[in-house]
């Protein structure tokens, strides 16, 4: 059964910052998300301002109408923004404070630890709380060197890849996986962030917070972990870009996955790079032939971000791009993933033999 949670999004719910938020609307097999709070959009349904599907999921101007309006404080405040600045401000983590006073537990998925905040720690023993730092890596001696026997996995691992952070490379898993379990196929979702991890996955940890002796192990244990649920395929999540100067854990997902296509999300109206807008994006040309040549795997498929563009832009972009590129090109949010499923089946035609399970996600 899912628990109640509330998620801290002030002034980003919708945008880049917001993904943590945002994910978690769209999907969620671990909370039950009561409520944004975001006062730049209050008195609006979470998900109708996100994809124009009603979500039930409003959205509060702070933390005490959120509270008041509510029939009952939920168990879990989610610190739902994922900002380039590592730290909060004194006001934030007075937001923090008064969610733990009012007795809600803490799950945080930024690379500042809570638990390593003197007042939040006195806070939580005092109100009977937990904080859950979800990016915080395991000790060493819990931790996985890479082993190299993903070289032997015969399952089909696909990652899904971007030109940029922040550009749907999760969502576009997600829903992947989600449309491969309606055909019958048993799809594993495997995150390597943290709002994968918030959002229930079984399989998988925030890779960039680990140093770079671990981060492929780990991306490689988690496949091998859930090898034990005998799945058809396997849907790896990327991090950043392969090109991006900032990140590294793009190439250690590509290194610890091994995988054996790949699929790539790219968003045609940014010009610069999430955070860095000195930094030009790249081409698809580039970040294909990168992705090739690191990987030696085939980029199988083109996926769309459609920040800032119409329904119109996207069908043209689209119809560009396959007689450009001749792969499926497909916005997941607007249309589905059928052009997706129909290429691997071509790619992995030992999936169409597949007997079809009737399907039920596990708690």
């Amino acid at each position: 059964m899912k628990t109640s949670a509330i998620v801290y999004c002030e002034n980003e719910f919708g945008k880049l910052d917001g993904k943590v938020a945002n994910g978690l609307v769209r999907h969620s097999d671990k909370y039950k998300i009561v409520g944004i709070i975001d006062s730049s959009k209050s008195g609006l349904d979470a998900g109708e301002y996100l994809d124009g599907i009603k979500s039930g999921i409003p959205i509060f101007n702070d933390f005490h109408q959120a509270i008041t309006i509510l029939d009952n404080i939920p168990k879990y405040f989610i610190y739902g923004i994922a900002p380039l600045e590592p730290t909060l401000s004194t006001k934030e983590k007075e937001i923090v404070y008064e969610a733990i006073r009012s007795g809600m537990h803490i799950v945080n998925g930024l690379p500042e630890f809570f638990s390593d905040d003197k007042v939040c720690t006195d806070l939580a023993k005092k109100y009977g709380v937990s904080i859950f730092d979800v990016r915080k890596p395991p000790s060493k001696e819990n931790l996985h060197s890479f082993t190299g026997k993903i070289r032997d996995v015969q399952t089909p691992i696909i990652t899904v890849s971007g030109t940029d952070c922040a550009v749907g490379k999760r969502t576009t898993a997600l829903k992947l996986v989600e449309a491969l379990q309606k055909e019958g196929l048993h799809a594993i979702f495997i995150t390597t962030g943290q709002t994968g991890i918030l959002q229930g996955s079984r399989y998988g940890i925030a890779i960039d917070m680990l140093s770079s002796g671990f981060a492929s192990g780990e991306v490689e244990n988690a496949i091998l972990e859930s090898l034990k649920e005998q799945p058809d395929i396997i849907v790896v999540e990327g991090q950043g870009a392969l090109s991006h100067p900032a990140f590294t854990s793009s190439s250690a997902i590509i290194r610890g996955a091994m995988p054996k296509a790949i699929i790539l999300q790219h968003p045609p109206k940014r010009k610069t790079r999430c955070d860095f807008p000195e930094i030009l994006m790249p081409t698809l040309e580039s970040e294909i032939e990168m992705l090739e040549v690191f990987s030696g795997a085939k980029v199988i498929a083109i996926t769309i971000n459609h920040e800032g563009m119409n329904d119109q832009e996207v069908e043209n972009v689209t119809t560009m791009y396959e007689e450009k590129y001749q792969l499926p090109v497909t916005d997941v949010l607007k249309n589905d993933c059928d052009k997706l499923i129909e290429k691997l089946y071509e790619v992995f035609p030992d999936l169409r033999s597949v007997k079809p399970i009737l399907w039920e996600p596990q708690d």
